[in-house]
């Protein structure tokens, strides 16, 4: 399975992702969104937002995993963050990067989406991310 990722030069350049995802392969990956709870379904990082940025993408690769993908197989996250405002971006680095650190791997790079939401599912959550993956 191919993956390149790309940034045209008629886009702006973004440091943090690419803008574009070209995958080939046969088996597409889908996830229900990844929040900030552990395998006993505790939350982690209460009020932490870089914790539990780090523990959503954490918890991204133990779904990516039982597929047999890793983050070198995602074509695209999207991310959704509870009351986002842009000075909470270096937080959000921050947490990927941890993540990034425990996995051995460098921050995943896939065509990302943040969306500002008022809340999630579960009061306390600040954080869910989704991601696609092709394999094969």
């Amino acid at each position: 399975m191919a993956i390149t990722l790309a940034n045209p030069a008629a886009l702006p350049e973004v440091d943090l992702y690419r803008q574009v995802s070209v995958a080939t392969g046969s088996k597409l990956v889908f996830m229900a969104g990844q929040v900030a709870l552990d395998a006993e379904g505790r939350k982690v990082g209460e009020g932490d937002f870089t914790a539990q940025v780090e523990q959503c993408y954490l918890n991204v690769a133990a779904a990516l995993a039982e597929a047999g993908a890793t983050f070198d197989d995602v074509v695209k996250l999207t991310v959704y963050l509870v009351d986002w405002t842009p000075d909470k971006m270096p937080l959000f680095v921050d947490g990927v990067g941890r993540a990034a650190a425990k996995l051995g791997i460098t921050a995943p790079a896939a065509p990302l989406t943040g969306i500002g939401v008022a809340a999630l599912a579960e009061p306390g959550l600040l954080v869910e991310v989704e991601a696609t993956a092709v394999i094969g």
